[in-house]
């Protein structure tokens, strides 16, 4: 790749985040699969950097690439094999610094909320680039944790003041920083859109045989992502129409902030076999539920970006969404867009969309020419401008 050629050297890839994420055992994000793809991409020309506790750890080139391609590999052993490698490489970073100017990676928000990263930055010498994802806690706070919006301020905060640049996912989540920049009087540094690329999930399955059509939304479990919406649309359904009525299967695992829709799916008899709860789903089997569902179901209040949008486009499977600029910008006129609260609106559609309504032949005719974005024109952006930085 002849950008890859013009990319200046040395270069440094934050991989914290990944370390603890393996080592928790939970499944991979849409942010770890991010992190995943830089290292994929950039993992044989950089140097690996852990930061524990305030600290940050550039390891030595060789115990680098072995432990990039630790965290490539992940499985079951990854937390035997880590101890190991740690233990070996661990005393030889204590004589290692980062060159100056480095170009430093951190693609998944990894430790801006301590200032002490923007010194570290700055004592270096270092060229810091980092990816943002999203502006939701600051945004939305009432859908995230207690205490997260104030973590979030800092987090962009410190990574306007200490960044050479600033990758973003989509171009509304740019405007979403520059927005903020502006409030805080916060300076606002070269950044690029790079959309991001899903999952490779398989070109054709053959979806499951189904008794009646169903429906998928995929997603943790989170307030934000108005689960509670479909929860009260199916258990109207089911009450009415009994057996008759369409399923809904809730792809992703529990989250917060979601307590009504947990007890729904905890304690409410009348969804019990309408609504099928999969907490863990492989690529394959999320290919093949997508593919065989009358519609992918996406009424969030808020995202980053949206990937279920675009893996279901990849499939031919059509999509009804709360209408946000990221779904307008990475899927334009394509999906059915409903505002979040219109309870009556989605019933509607998806009553309509159990048939083959006009509406549904609509957005199926639309697909025919949808490329979805990947990773080869992620990095064709990326590159050529941090060769530039």
């Amino acid at each position: 790749m002849a950008a890859a050629q013009t990319l200046p050297a040395p270069l440094l890839i934050d991989v914290s985040r990944l370390i603890w994420r393996w080592w928790s055992g939970r499944l991979p994000t849409g942010i770890d699969r991010v992190c995943l793809a830089y290292v994929a991409h950039f993992g044989v020309r950089a140097d690996a950097v852990i930061q524990w506790k305030g600290r940050r750890i550039v390891l030595a080139p060789a115990d680098a690439r072995a432990l990039l391609a630790l965290l490539l590999e992940g499985g079951p052993r990854f937390r035997r094999h880590l101890v190991a490698l740690l233990g070996r490489a661990l005393p030889r970073a204590l004589g290692v610094r980062p060159r100056r100017g480095a170009l430093y990676l951190n693609i998944g928000h990894t430790g801006l909320n301590d200032p002490t990263l923007g010194a570290w930055v700055a004592r270096h010498g270092l060229r810091a680039v980092y990816l943002v994802h999203d502006l939701i806690p600051i945004d939305t706070p009432e859908f995230c944790r207690p205490g997260e919006a104030e973590k979030h301020v800092d987090r962009m905060t410190n990574a306007l003041r200490s960044a050479a640049g600033i990758i973003g996912n989509s171009h509304a989540t740019l405007a979403g920083l520059r927005a903020f920049a502006a409030r805080h009087h916060l300076p606002v540094p070269p950044m690029v859109a790079a959309w991001l690329a899903g999952d490779t999930l398989p070109a054709f399955v053959p979806p499951p045989p189904a008794a009646r059509p169903y429906f998928v939304s995929v997603g943790t479990i989170e307030g934000r992502k108005n689960h509670i919406l479909l929860l009260r649309l199916w258990k109207r359904l089911a009450e009415r129409m009994g057996t008759a009525a369409p399923q809904l299967l809730l792809v992703g695992q529990r989250g917060w902030e979601a307590d009504h829709a947990l007890a729904m799916l905890d304690r409410c008899a009348a969804l019990e076999g309408a609504v099928i709860e999969l907490g863990r789903c492989g690529d394959a089997e999320l290919a093949q539920r997508l593919a065989g569902a009358r519609a992918l179901l996406m009424p969030s209040f808020a995202e980053g970006f949206g990937m279920p949008v675009i893996e279901a486009l990849q499939l031919g499977t059509p999509v009804i969404a709360t209408d946000l600029p990221v779904f307008r910008e990475i899927a334009g006129a394509i999906p059915t867009y409903l505002p979040a609260f219109d309870g009556i609106g989605w019933e509607r559609a998806v009553l309509d969309f159990c048939g083959d309504s006009p509406e549904r032949a609509r957005q199926m005719a639309a697909m025919q020419g949808y490329r979805a974005p990947d990773w080869p024109g992620h990095f064709a952006v990326v590159e050529p401008w941090l060769a530039g930085l």
